[in-house]
């Protein structure tokens, strides 16, 4: 089999969410990866050591900054090219944006958000949440079809890169037609904290912090563990957060190592975003909050005051 991966960097290098693709079970496949953007080339070795066969470098400034409909265009136009089986992308803002697009082009299959890939002689089966989360689904590709996957970030540990493996590297030139699109600014959000998506603790905070300076309790926590910091819908629409912390059905949907809730009823919506994280604490005053039936640990008690005790006793800690 074929695999072609979407690979995406930040900042000169591979995200971590990237290198979890290469953790896939890919059996005995021919591995081939994209990296796209102005002054990329140094991100090929990283490639090769990840386990890349192949690396196809776009190495132009057309697609450095790009809208969706640019970056559609161009790997529409390595894959017809390649001809791969199967290509593969993170479920990032970038692989929900492009995945559909490749597959209404290509006519390909698409399944995203998957937690699961299975490749047994070549037989291709992956896994998805359904119902908000309450349920997975197999989904198994029964024709020839190109198969386009995005795979939910978190959901496989990435690989200890083998500096003695390395990739052929080919660089790619692509013709672009004339755009409907056009990209005007990037702002970057600033900040030393990790990205929801990416991070492997997250603490988020609810309504129930009751403003936005009050978020400074679960910054400062998060802060020391390392964490990025989430926010519910609800405390995102009260404007105590900006949309991007938002983890739930209609924000960000993460599966991170820990996740530390505090503040958080739990409702169906924000569930579905946080379900699949591998340890969950919950932190509320109501015993009876949804949170508390998906928690490995619940305290019952105020955030204002579990909070900061939390904090001090991870500095003690850092003293010792």
């Amino acid at each position: 089999m074929k695999i072609l991966i979407i690979a995406e960097h930040k900042n000169g290098t591979l995200t971590e969410t990237t290198r979890e693709l290469f953790g896939l079970s890919l059996g005995e496949s021919e591995v081939h990866a994209v990296v796209h953007g102005g002054n990329v080339g140094s991100l090929t070795d990283q490639l090769g050591h990840l386990g890349a066969n192949k690396v196809h470098l776009i190495n132009s400034p057309s697609v450095k900054n790009h809208t969706g409909e640019v970056l559609q265009q161009t790997i529409v136009q390595l894959i017809q090219q390649l001809n791969p089986d199967t290509v593969l992308a993170i479920h990032s803002p970038l692989g929900k944006d492009l995945a559909p697009r490749l597959a209404a082009t290509l006519d390909g299959n698409l399944a995203t958000d998957c937690i699961q890939f299975t490749l047994d002689n070549n037989n291709l089966h992956v896994r998805r949440p359904v119902y908000s989360g309450k349920a997975t689904a197999q989904v198994e590709f029964v024709d020839e079809c190109l198969k386009i996957i995005t795979m939910r970030p978190r959901s496989v540990r990435p690989p200890e890169p083998d500096l003695s493996r390395s990739a052929e590297v080919i660089e790619f030139t692509v013709e672009l037609s004339e755009q409907k699109t056009t990209l005007k600014e990037v702002i970057a959000s600033g900040g030393e904290r990790p990205d929801v998506t990416e991070a492997a603790i997250i603490v988020t905070g609810g309504r129930s912090l009751g403003s936005a300076e009050n978020f400074s309790i679960i910054e400062n926590f998060a802060d020391l563990i390392g964490a990025a910091v989430g926010s519910s819908r609800a405390a995102v629409d009260a404007g105590y957060r900006p949309y991007r912390d938002q983890v739930g059905q209609t924000g960000k949907v993460v599966s991170p190592q820990i996740y530390i809730a505090c503040g958080v009823s739990g409702a169906i919506q924000h569930l579905a975003g946080m379900r699949t994280s591998k340890h969950i604490v919950a932190i509320n005053t109501d015993p009876d909050a949804p949170i508390f039936q998906v928690a490995e640990y619940g305290i019952v008690g105020d955030l204002f005051e579990i909070v900061p005790l939390l904090t001090e006793a991870v500095k003690k800690r850092n003293d010792n």
